[in-house]
């Protein structure tokens, strides 16, 4: 396991989980990275570190560029454990080192691990020198726990971002010249939809504090560093941070005999007929985060269940649980299903999207098998609910 310079006397240390295929209910289907950084300086710092079972990767790949021990801060961005997990050991290793972090993170990382370290939280604007080189700390609480933060480090133009602008995305690869753009931006919308979207306005108000800042590398904590196309990543984060959204409606259905299904394909044949771009996305064959890929820049989400004992088919549950915890803002939705002795579920699914902050423009029901003329009349009253909400 060897160390990757990214800038001279700079290094990735990090570790590469290829195996990980699922985050917190996340489909991660490229695996992930944990990204920690080495700087050799006057005092020699680690920057976050990994998760602990991959403690002895990132040991290896340190000691290929110095004795462990030598380590004189680590600094800590973010308490969770995918990124604070190899602490303890390398503070084993290196006892004398101080813990920089932010004051909730000198918190939570006593409430993780009930240890007295020596610990220096600091606050926005705080400056660290370290040598040849001085680290500059902001704190971006939300973005996406109350301790997070990023450092910047103004000589080598490079910014600490921890979980922002990251991606779950396992490569041998480091840099984004060395991997397809295409993915790689895929991959960092996905982690945006599913991680970063309840933060949106935090990122925003992050978003301008660093524009002052003259930023040539971005290492983030998860993912691919990026390095030629730090423009196009800022761009997408203040698009996906504002909310906006396109003339794009997403049909999202489970179904027990078609009945529903059939109607899903009628609502997107109305959406089609007003011009927008549609996506027909069944529970049964698409992962919820990987469509909540899709939903962070669409403007109508469509939902549908049959009714199974009285109540909406446990995948629509988990996924409107999903949706409405991530919080999209401005969208407008139609609830749809079929029934047969009483149509509950879609009041419950209209609730749920209400109670999220939806504007549920519609609601559609049909009892047990759609004939042609009620999936006709079912379009045109869909027709007549887009045009009244455009």
């Amino acid at each position: 396991m060897k160390a990757v310079q990214i800038k001279k006397d700079i290094y990735w240390v990090g570790g590469i989980d290829w195996t990980l295929r699922n985050f917190h209910g996340y489909l991660t289907q490229r695996g992930s990275t944990y990204n920690a950084y080495l700087i050799i300086d006057e005092k020699v710092t680690l920057v976050d570190t990994v998760k602990a079972r991959l403690t002895n990767e990132m040991i290896e790949r340190i000691s290929s560029i110095i004795d462990p021990s030598r380590i004189d801060y680590i600094i800590s961005n973010h308490v969770e454990m995918d990124h604070s997990g190899a602490i303890p050991a390398i503070l084993e290793i290196a006892p004398n080192a101080t813990l920089i972090t932010s004051p909730k993170g000198e918190s939570g990382l006593r409430e993780h691990y009930g240890k007295e370290w020596d610990f220096r939280p600091v606050e926005s604007g705080t400056h660290l020198n370290i040598g040849k080189r001085n680290l500059h700390f902001v704190l971006t609480p939300m973005v996406h726990w109350p301790d997070n933060m990023v450092v910047y480090l103004p000589e080598e133009k490079i910014l600490f971002s921890n979980d922002a602008f990251g991606q779950h995305l396992a490569s041998s690869e480091r840099f984004d010249d060395e991997y397809p753009l295409d993915i790689i931006m895929q991959e960092a919308r996905k982690y945006y939809a599913n991680i970063v979207l309840p933060y949106s306005k935090q990122v925003q108000k992050i978003l301008v504090s660093l524009q002052d800042l003259q930023i040539e590398m971005i290492a983030n904590s998860h993912g691919i560093i990026w390095k030629e196309h730090v423009p196009e990543i800022m761009e997408a984060y203040r698009t996906w941070a504002g909310n906006e959204t396109s003339q794009r409606a997403l049909v999202i259905y489970d179904t027990m005999w078609h009945s529903t299904e059939m109607m899903a394909h009628s609502i997107q044949d109305a959406f089609e007929s007003q011009g927008f771009k549609t996506s027909l996305l069944s529970l049964q064959h698409n992962h919820i985060s990987d469509i909540m890929t899709e939903v962070i820049d669409a403007s109508w989400i469509c939902v549908g269940s049959p009714t199974l004992n009285g109540r909406m088919l446990p995948t629509m549950a988990s996924f409107l649980t999903y949706l409405t915890g991530l919080s999209p803002r401005n969208r407008k939705s139609i609830v749809f299903g079929s029934y047969g002795w009483g149509p509950k579920q879609i009041q419950e699914m209209a609730k749920m999207l209400e109670d999220g902050g939806f504007e549920v423009a519609g609601t559609e029901k049909i009892k047990y098998v759609p004939f042609p003329e009620d999936l006709q009349s079912l379009e045109s009253r869909v027709v007549d609910l887009i045009r009244a909400h455009s």
